[in-house]
């Protein structure tokens, strides 16, 4: 069954130009890491260029982080954390087909991605503001720790907390994906003045390349923004 998320109104208070693609994949595949997906990610990184508003896209979610109180120089954008790693190493260290089709995905359209095993989610996404009081399952040095969030934080939370803090800058291992991955959950995030065509763009490159891993995988896809919040269908590819 396909699931998507739920975005409270204050977070487009807060933003009203964001914009989020809910991508929601049944009978997915996933495997080691390919050819294919080392190449995508080869092609995406010798063409960070590319995109004549990625630089200020950037600086939007920049501004975005620090109207919650983060501090994006220590904790930057997922896109960010991302695309500063592929200019200093010149390359990226492959993780799985579909991490790093998705990493591909946003190196090429410098946008946060997030991708989650949905079988590990409890209930239903939710964007919101935190109270403090949630819990985030993550790790310190290999050990398992709890941490919260900061009072008013933007949070990516189930039914039993936390799943990525900070609107997109760290996902918890719960509901990461592995291996085995077959129902899986994608979100784009986007924000002024990374053209809406090309975060459609984005969405219907990720479909082709989950497409070459499952050729059976079923997408339910929809759209939100301020002036519909609650999500609209999608049609894609």
């Amino acid at each position: 069954m396909h699931f998507h998320p739920i975005i409270d109104p204050e977070i487009f208070t807060l933003r009203p130009d964001f914009t989020a693609l809910s991508l929601s994949v049944e009978n997915g595949r996933n495997t080691a890491s390919t050819s294919d997906s080392k190449a995508q990610l080869a092609q995406a990184i010798a063409a960070l260029e590319g995109n004549p508003w990625a630089e200020a896209h950037l600086d939007a979610w920049r501004e975005a982080y620090r109207a919650f109180g983060a501090k994006p120089k220590r904790t930057p954008s997922s896109a960010e954390a991302l695309r500063k790693r592929a200019l200093k190493d010149g390359q990226m260290r492959p993780l799985n087909a579909v991490v790093d089709l998705y990493n591909a995905i946003s190196l090429r359209f410098a946008i946060p991605v997030g991708g989650e095993d949905a079988t590990s989610y409890d209930g239903t996404p939710h964007l919101c503001r935190a109270t403090g009081s949630e819990p985030f399952h993550t790790t310190v040095d290999g050990q398992p720790v709890v941490e919260s969030p900061d009072p008013g934080e933007v949070i990516w939370r189930d039914n039993t907390g936390v799943t990525c803090r900070r609107w997109n800058w760290r996902q918890g291992p719960r509901t990461q994906i592995t291996e085995g991955s077959r129902d899986i959950w994608f979100v784009l995030e986007r924000l002024d003045p990374m053209p809406i065509e090309a975060l459609l763009q984005a969405g219907e490159d990720l479909i082709v390349g989950l497409q070459r891993l499952s050729s059976d995988l079923n997408v339910s896809v929809m759209q939100y923004d301020a002036i519909r919040p609650e999500g609209t269908p999608v049609a894609l590819t």
